[in-house]
């Protein structure tokens, strides 16, 4: 299954980009989130790995930086038991102060019973999706107004 969600923000390339690849950030913009934990090389660095747990049930990913061409590219990977996630968020500058995001997720469920519940919440997923970039895009705002006073 597939998730693109495009929106527009209020902040250059470069600063979006910065902010989006700092795992640090992810907990400051992602309301479900609880807990980011470096495993493995400098966290956000290609070939990084780190925890991510959410604040419901506790559901854990391992998220491994697969690539990064900032400011124009990043792509993660996340793992849970369950699923398997391709993450790959392209950034395109507007003007020099708008950014276009298209964030693109692919979904891998793991085993038949996973598979069938995964297309019983496509809309779920697809929800949660914009709501985390929607999220992002007020956080990367938030960040460019408080640097412009």
């Amino acid at each position: 299954m597939t998730s693109i969600i495009d929106i527009e923000i209020g902040t250059s390339q470069e600063r979006a980009a910065a902010l989006l690849a700092d795992p640090a950030n992810n907990s400051r913009w992602m309301e479900d989130l609880e807990v980011v934990a470096p495993i493995a090389g400098e966290l956000g660095a290609v070939g990084s790995k780190y925890r991510m747990v959410q604040k419901e049930h506790g559901r854990e990913f391992v998220a491994t930086v697969v690539a990064k061409d900032l400011p124009r590219v990043l792509h993660l990977e996340l793992d849970a038991p369950d699923v398997w996630v391709s993450i790959t968020d392209r950034l395109e500058p507007v003007s020099a102060r708008r950014t276009r995001l298209v964030s693109m997720e692919i979904f891998d469920f793991k085993g038949l019973l996973q598979r069938a519940l995964g297309l019983f919440a496509r809309h779920r997923i697809k929800e949660a999706h914009r709501r985390h970039m929607e999220a992002f895009k007020r956080f990367a705002e938030g960040d460019a107004a408080a640097r412009r006073k």
